[in-house]
């Protein structure tokens, strides 16, 4: 089979993947998209209920592809998810839900993507467009593997009521950290636990949103390599209602604690408090643990890439990363430009293979 024969598989049908199918359909190959669950809108219906996106809608939509309705609005979670079930019809690629990929394997200049159904599909190229929400970031503080209260991630969190008139602690000073504590504190006896105090950035400047101005500034374009040594730290869009309820007190915010012991934590000062809940929102690592057997992945389970590319695998590239190239690498914004940049090589390492590959 000649190997533009072969699809090239996509893995993951969120927003990357989706971004992903585009691009290499525009480039005049085969995509194959295959989605874990059971609907192309990656892990958006899987969010906190009451997520909104962080940009407006003007500037959270696919190329040529709209959202309806008022551009300055702050999507919902659920619009977002049906907005890319929209998107995914309206692109007419290959998208195979309830497939989880388990393993890709090298074959040749081609590969072999295996599922948790037990198919073998090859494949002249992949995108490794999976996200990062099904590999959540948990740290592991001293007795923590036996305390007696509710442990999570954000990753699991959906609603307030659970946690009414009970001791929580959220941990991290990122979006996510700040905006489920401020909803969680009308209800329960709330910290805010952060290593550093937040540290906010303005939603609104002058008038126009943030997203404004990192497009006409140019800043969402900039190298990720730059980006790095500027953005250390996370920081909180706010309109100035975070701020002011972290400043008046309304969430208490507390330096990070330093142990669990039994029912309880240890603060830095001593104290010994009872907590029923601790939600951790700390992030999330790339979920690509199905490229291990291909040795792609550094001895911390990362991918080896440069701005996208897999240095260990021609015809392997990745989509979604954060910092990939730009401030906007991993954000319905940005994707795109990077699925183009990406599947351009992918494209020539495929048109370049030789004549018979694959299974």
């Amino acid at each position: 089979m000649t190997a533009t024969a072969l699809p090239v598989i996509v893995v993951g049908a969120g927003q990357s993947g989706l971004a992903a199918a585009r691009a290499v359909r525009d480039a005049g190959l085969h995509p194959v998209v295959l989605e874990a669950g059971d609907r192309p809108a990656g892990s958006w219906p899987h969010y906190y209920d009451s997520l909104r996106v962080f940009s407006p809608a003007r500037y959270s939509a696919m190329p040529g592809f709209p959202m309806d309705g008022d551009p300055d609005r702050y999507p919902t979670r659920d619009e977002v998810a049906d907005y890319l079930d929209h998107y995914a019809r309206h692109l007419g690629v290959d998208i195979r839900t309830h497939t989880r990929v388990s393993a890709v394997e090298a074959d040749g200049t081609g590969f072999v993507v295996r599922t948790a159904g037990g198919d073998a599909l090859p494949a002249a190229g992949v995108v490794a467009a999976s996200g990062s929400f099904g590999s959540p970031i948990i740290p592991n503080l001293p007795g923590q593997e036996t305390f007696a209260g509710e442990l999570l991630h954000v990753a699991a969190y959906r609603v307030p009521a659970p946690y009414a008139g009970k001791r929580v602690i959220v941990v991290g000073g990122g979006n996510s950290g700040v905006q489920i504590a401020d909803e969680l504190a009308a209800g329960a006896d709330l910290t805010l636990a952060t290593l550093a105090p937040v540290l906010f950035l303005p939603q609104v400047i002058r008038g126009r949103d943030l997203h404004h101005w990192l497009d006409v500034t140019g800043f969402d374009h900039l190298p990720a390599a730059w980006l790095r040594h500027i953005v250390r730290k996370p920081l909180v869009l706010d309109t100035g209602h975070y701020h002011e309820a972290i400043a008046s007190g309304q969430v208490e915010r507390r330096a990070m604690f330093t142990a669990f012991d039994g029912d309880a934590v240890s603060w830095p000062d001593g104290e010994r408090e009872h907590v029923d809940t601790v939600i951790f929102a700390t992030g999330y690592r790339p979920d690509v643990d199905y490229l291990r057997p291909l040795g792609a992945l550094d001895e911390t389970g990362l991918p080896r890439h440069v701005d996208g590319i897999s240095t260990t695998h021609p015809g392997l590239v990745y989509l979604g990363l954060e910092f990939q190239r730009s401030f906007s690498s991993n954000t319905l914004r940005g994707v795109s430009r990077d699925a183009d940049y990406v599947v351009g090589p992918l494209a020539a390492h495929v048109r370049q293979a030789p004549a018979t590959i694959g299974l």
